[in-house]
């Protein structure tokens, strides 16, 4: 049984959601679980535990406070004593990175391990920005994984995490219920929700933005008007779940910016009921509603904004969530692909599938693409021969999913995205060799 201010919808299989984005849900697996008229009754229903989870201040505006509560068998304080986690590859903040030339970067697909690695074990972050104490700028990591998290949960109290599978379908077990997530989709765990990572296809990769700063939330829409890009209907949160079984669980903790651990004699997923706006949730990029030019130019990437975590400057995002879908080009007299550029913020770019237009040939599906704050980059050149030379039809590109965490505040690469090739990394030493082919074609040259 569920209860929600919005409608409830089935997913592939079995699974059931509720959709909307920032919604006042209400769920109960059990029947009668939910308090009736009160959220923290003197005996709650069921002998469960009551339980507040916040995601903003308590004094937020009314339209920006996010927060839930849960009605669990056990309450979150039982569990073990933590001690430290040794994780080298997750690294935290602009503190976390390695010095590095304001130089255009570029990654080949990132190769999972042959050893044994889950969710956990298996990310390592690319760059990052800002400082989780100061609850500013991001992470973008990859996750590198081949086996499940089984007996296993990981609470991260330093930022929410924005996951874009590339390979393999993952099974998001939350606090607030179960995720089935395949590439295409991403999800959304708030900050401080334990969940686990469940690997039904077996091997598994993907990108994950650790965001330290505002919740994302859905951008404004302005003269675009009411409807387009990201429609809060299209997000699905999950139904309450408990977990069976009995037996010990790890629990992982980031805090600080390091890890921890601590052993309990339960699961974390025993939340039997829940109600409020603050959920993990689910998202679907092929119902995105892609906007362009049918005219001449191309407007801004911001047109392909999903989620935004704004900054303390009006207009200028802590991180940007974009992505490129499939979409028809029907300008006409104008240089279709990404116009060669410098911007302030700076720019961490992955492919789930298919091409990227500006790059068919050096940027591949599991890769990534680093252009920090005013570093020159654009079109290769093949892609500008043909952009400039072709027959300007409608074209649909087709097939692709590119996606972009951008961000205000410069990216700082780690020690392990700098490796190189002998050292068991994927950075591609010629990846400016692109550009040098483009010649000085002013008719005054000599």
């Amino acid at each position: 049984m569920q209860m929600t201010d919005a409608p409830t919808t089935a997913a592939a299989g079995t699974r059931a959601y509720q959709s909307g984005f920032g919604n006042q849900f209400a769920t109960e697996s059990v029947p009668g679980a939910l308090p009736r008229g009160r959220n923290s009754p003197q005996r709650a229903p069921l002998a469960l535990y009551p339980e507040l989870v916040s995601g903003s201040a308590f004094t937020a505006p009314r339209h920006k406070n996010r927060r839930s509560w849960l009605y669990r068998r056990q309450p979150s304080v039982v569990t073990g004593r933590y001690a430290p986690y040794a994780h080298a590859g997750w690294t935290t903040g602009a503190a976390g990175g390695a010095i590095m030339p304001p130089d255009p970067l570029r990654w080949s697909p990132f190769p999972i391990p042959d050893t044994p690695a889950d969710f956990v074990d298996g990310l390592h972050t690319v760059a990052a920005n800002g400082d989780a104490e100061s609850q500013t700028g991001m992470g973008a990591l990859v996750y590198l994984a081949n086996r499940s998290m089984e007996r296993r949960a990981l609470v991260d109290a330093d930022g929410e995490l924005l996951l874009v599978p590339q390979q393999g379908r993952l099974v998001l077990t939350t606090e607030f219920g179960v995720l089935d997530v395949k590439p295409g989709e991403i999800a959304l765990v708030p900050r401080g929700t334990a969940f686990k990572v469940g690997l039904p296809d077996g091997a598994s990769r993907g990108y994950v933005c650790e965001n330290y700063g505002a919740a994302f939330r859905l951008p404004e829409l302005g003269p675009i008007g009411s409807n387009g890009l990201a429609n809060p209907r299209d997000f699905l949160a999950p139904v309450a779940f408990a977990e069976d079984g009995e037996g010990r669980y790890e629990i992982v903790r980031k805090f600080g910016g390091r890890l921890w651990r601590a052993s309990q004699t339960h699961t974390p997923f025993n939340v039997v009921a829940w109600h409020g706006n603050l959920t993990a949730c689910k998202y679907d990029t092929a119902t995105f509603m892609t906007i362009g030019s049918i005219s001449f130019d191309h407007p801004d990437p911001s047109i392909f904004t999903v989620l935004t975590s704004p900054s303390d400057t009006p207009g200028t995002a802590n991180c940007d969530f974009v992505i490129f879908p499939p979409r028809w080009l029907v300008m006409e007299d104008t240089f279709r692909p990404p116009w060669y550029h410098r911007n302030l913020m700076s720019e961490f770019m992955g492919l789930v599938y298919g091409q990227y237009d500006a790059k068919p040939e050096g940027f591949k599906p599991g890769g990534a693409s680093l252009h920090n704050c005013m570093v020159p980059h654009g079109p290769d050149e093949d892609s500008f021969e043909r952009a400039t030379s072709g027959d300007l039809k409608p074209h649909k590109l087709d097939g692709t999913l590119a996606f972009m965490f951008e961000s205000r505040y410069r990216f700082v690469p780690t020690a392990f995205a700098l490796r190189g090739r002998a050292e068991g990394g994927t950075i591609d030493g010629d990846y400016t060799d692109c550009w040098q082919g483009l010649q000085d074609r002013f008719p005054g040259h000599r």
